[in-house]
């Protein structure tokens, strides 16, 4: 059994990875109904967090459906960090997680995300200051390092746990290769299999199948895989991989009608917690995955992506159901 601090997470556990404008309340519950162990908020600026700023505020909202739910804030500021600690302690989540990964220049041009991995020292003192600071168990998502020869990926994560790290979640790639290339999973492997370790090691980048989590949990042997991109739309996916451990085989796909009647109730939760505007936004990313395998598919998924009035994405779902032919599905 894994456990982040005293948190029991399962055997090998799915964590659903922070993703910007993806990873929020609705989106969060319907990967928790589908068998995600764990889940993380969007990441949260620390500086927005002090500032009061109304989306960083909005991103704290949680709910007890999603336990046990962990809360993302990036930084570089000391202090800055360890006052958002105070504040997002105050949303009581089970776990805080520290962003060190994010490539994105914004984030890494103010020195934080990926953009501390050129300062080890740094991001070793913020995790231990924090640490002293909070009761809940931290945890670190971070990536190889800054660049291919920059990786030292297997003394930072030591030296993160010795700091009080209580978990590591690392993505395969450096911040130089972006989301380019394909992940590699050997350096994580040599983090776990360092004999001084012994906080739980979470693999992330690539893992887009369950073969995939299979191999990160049998040939890699990691304490569990960290889910991004390939549940953008496939909630079903943390089942999937579930299914596939235990029967070898695929799970059934969804039927049409389930695919239609998930990504209503995902634009409803979202226009319910976001208001309409945002609702319909940022739902959008999801639907060619919702809808993917679906032959001449394109003019349903024009309107959907195209229309500002919620009722009119409604209505091109009703569409779907009318008329598209259920698929072979495979």
């Amino acid at each position: 059994m894994v456990k982040i601090g005293d948190i029991k997470v399962g055997d090998f556990p799915l964590l659903l990875a922070p993703m910007e404008d993806v990873s929020d309340p609705p989106f969060r519950a319907l990967c928790k109904e589908n068998g995600a162990d764990v889940v993380y908020t969007e990441f949260i600026s620390s500086e927005g967090l002090i500032r009061d700023a109304a989306k960083s505020v909005q991103k704290l909202d949680i709910y007890e459906k999603e336990r046990p739910v962990g809360i993302q804030i990036f930084g570089a500021n000391l202090d800055s960090m360890l006052r958002s600690v105070e504040i997002v302690e105050a949303s009581k989540p089970d776990i805080i997680d520290i962003n060190f990964g994010c490539p994105v220049k914004k984030v890494v041009s103010k020195g934080a995300g990926a953009g501390i991995l050129r300062d080890i020292p740094l991001m070793v003192k913020l995790t231990a200051e924090m640490v002293k600071h909070t009761n809940l168990p931290l945890t670190i998502k971070t990536r190889l390092g800054w660049d291919h020869d920059s990786i030292k990926i297997v003394e930072v994560a030591e030296r993160l746990q010795d700091a009080g790290a209580k978990a590591i979640s690392i993505h395969g790639r450096t911040r130089a290769q972006m989301y380019k290339g394909d992940a590699d999973w050997k350096p994580i492997a040599a983090v776990k299999n360092n004999p001084r370790m012994h906080i739980p090691v979470f693999g992330n980048g690539d893992v887009d199948s369950p073969e995939s989590a299979q191999e990160m949990r049998d040939r890699y042997g990691l304490d569990g895989a960290m889910i991004g991109r390939a549940s953008i739309g496939n909630p079903w996916f943390f089942n999937q991989v579930k299914h596939y451990f235990k029967t070898g085989t695929h799970m059934d796909q969804p039927s049409l009608s389930d695919r239609v009647a998930v990504a209503k109730r995902h634009l409803e939760m979202s226009i319910a917690w976001k208001g309409e505007v945002l609702g319909v936004l940022e739902t959008r990313r999801h639907y060619t995955n919702y809808f993917k395998g679906i032959q001449n598919f394109k003019p349903y998924r024009t309107a959907m992506v195209t229309a500002n009035d919620p009722q009119e994405v409604f209505d091109a779902f009703d569409r779907v159901l009318n008329e598209v032919v259920e698929p072979i599905w495979v």
